[in-house]
C-alpha cells in the first residue's frame, strides 16, 4: 500500500508528555515521524492536568483521567465514560492501530480495530508483574491481573517488543504467539560539537574536571536506585556529582537516603524535566550514566545517554544490558553492591577510558527514531495487506 496523506493510524499509550517516561518518548516519536512521513496520525491518551495537546501537529485524543495510586504522576481513566472524547473517536476511520500499553487506551484500540476490522499491534513495553507486585500484596491477585494483561496481547495481530532479550520475558508471563523485535530510536541523534558539552557542563555549574554521574529515570525502588545510592556512598572519598532527573513516588525516601548517607554536597535531584534539551543537556554534561535496574526491558534512556557519548554501567545479565559490551561501548557487573562500588571507584579514576567508551557507543546502539519508523511503517503495510486479504476471503 502507498502511504498518502490522509492515511489514518491510531497510536494509543497510557503515557503521554509531559510525562516523559520511556513508553512516552516512544509514543511521541512515533506519532511525531508518521505525521511528518505519511500523515493521518491520532494518539488517545487519558488528560495530563495542563498539557497542552493543541500544539502538536498531529491529533491528540484525551480522555478525563484520575491519577494512578503510589505511581505519580502517573494517570488513567475510563474512555468509554467520556463523551467528547467517545464522540470524536467515533467520526475517525483508521488503517491500523497501535497500542503502546494494555491498559485503558489500549483496549480502546483494540476495540476500534475490531469494530473497523483493521489490524492491532501491541507492544510489549514493561514488566508489569513487578508493577502489580508493588502495590498488590496477594500473589493470587497479580497472577490473575497478568493473565489479564496477557489476554490483551492475545488480541493482537502481532505483538512487538523493544529488544531480544525482552522475549524471553513475555514468554515468562505466558504469551506462546509470534513475536516481532522492533528496536527502539533515540530523538537525540545529532552531529554534537565539543563546545556543546563544554557548554552544557559550564550551565550546570560543574567544575573543569570533575566527573559527573547521572540517572534518568522514574524514582521508584524497582529501578535499582537504592543500589545507586548504596555504591555512591562507597565512593564519597572522591570527587565527583551525581545527577538524579526524574520524580516518582520514591523522590521523598531517596533524598532523605541521601542526607543519611552524608551525599548531600554531591548529589542533586532536578526534579522532572519535561523540556528535551534541559535533559539533553544532562546527558552532554555527565560522563558516566548509572542504571543498574533489574527492572526495566529495554531503557531508551541506554541508548540517549549514548547518543550524547556517555555510556551506561548496568548489572550484567540482566534484561536491559544484552546491548553493552562490557568495556566496548558501556560497562558491565554482578548484581553485587562492593563490585559494583569497585567499578565506580575504578571508572571515576579513569575519565578517558570512559570517555572512549561513550564514543563507541554512540556508533554501536544508537538509531534515529526516523529510521525507526521507517521499519515501523513497512511493518504496517504488510499487516494492512494481510488483513485485507483476510477480510476478502
Amino acid at each position: 500500500m502507498a502511504w498518502t496523506k490522509d492515511t489514518n493510524i491510531l497510536l494509543a499509550s497510557e503515557a503521554f508528555p509531559p510525562i516523559m517516561d520511556g513508553v512516552a518518548v516512544c509514543a511521541q516519536n512515533y506519532a511525531y515521524w508518521m505525521q511528518e512521513k505519511v500523515g493521518g496520525v491520532s494518539v488517545i491518551t487519558p488528560n495530563v492536568y495542563g498539557a497542552d495537546y493543541k500544539s502538536y501537529k498531529y491529533e491528540v485524543l484525551d480522555y478525563l483521567s484520575v491519577p494512578v495510586p503510589f505511581r505519580h504522576p502517573y494517570v488513567t481513566g475510563v474512555a468509554q465514560i467520556d463523551p467528547v472524547f467517545m464522540t470524536k473517536l467515533s467520526k475517525r476511520k483508521f488503517k491500523i492501530a497501535h497500542a503502546h500499553s494494555p491498559f485503558t487506551s489500549g483496549r480502546v484500540a483494540a476495540q476500534v480495530a475490531k469494530s473497523q476490522g483493521i489490524p492491532l499491534v501491541a507492544t510489549f513495553h514493561s514488566k508489569f508483574r513487578d508493577d502489580y507486585a508493588k502495590i498488590i500484596p496477594s500473589e493470587f491477585v497479580v497472577d490473575q491481573m497478568l493473565k489479564v494483561t496477557m489476554d490483551f496481547f492475545d488480541r493482537a495481530d502481532e505483538v512487538w517488543v523493544p529488544q531480544e532479550s525482552v522475549v524471553e520475558v513475555i514468554r515468562e508471563y505466558g504469551f506462546k504467539g509470534p513475536v516481532e523485535v522492533v528496536e527502539n530510536g533515540s530523538d537525540l541523534v545529532a552531529d554534537y560539537q565539543d563546545s556543546y558539552f563544554a557548554d552544557a557542563r559550564k550551565a550546570l555549574g560543574i567544575a573543569p574536571g570533575e566527573f559527573v554521574c547521572l540517572f534518568v529515570g522514574q524514582h521508584v525502588w524497582q529501578k535499582n536506585v537504592r543500589f545507586v545510592i548504596d555504591g555512591l556512598e562507597k565512593v564519597k572519598d572522591l570527587k565527583f556529582r551525581m545527577f538524579f532527573v526524574g520524580t516518582g513516588y520514591a523522590a521523598d525516601e531517596m533524598k532523605q537516603l541521601v542526607k543519611e548517607k552524608g551525599l548531600e554536597d554531591c548529589v542533586t535531584f532536578t526534579g522532572m524535566l519535561t523540556n528535551r534539551e534541559d535533559i539533553t543537556r544532562y546527558y552532554a554534561a555527565a560522563d558516566l550514566f548509572l542504571f543498574p535496574s533489574l527492572y526495566d526491558n529495554a531503557p531508551l534512556v541506554v541508548r540517549e545517554a549514548a547518543a550524547l557519548h556517555t555510556p551506561s554501567i548496568m548489572i550484567d545479565e540482566s534484561t536491559a544490558a544484552t546491548i553493552i559490551k562490557d568495556g566496548e561501548n558501556g560497562f558491565l557487573v554482578p548484581n553485587n553492591l562492593d563490585a559494583f562500588a569497585a567499578r565506580l571507584r575504578e571508572l571515576i579514576g579513569n575519565p578517558e577510558l570512559v570517555h572512549k567508551v561513550g564514543m563507541t557507543s554512540s556508533h554501536s546502539i544508537v538509531r534515529s527514531w526516523e529510521d525507526v519508523v521507517d521499519e515501523v511503517l513497512d511493518r504496517y503495510n504488510r499487516l494492512i495487506a494481510k488483513k485485507t486479504q483476510i477480510l476478502m476471503g
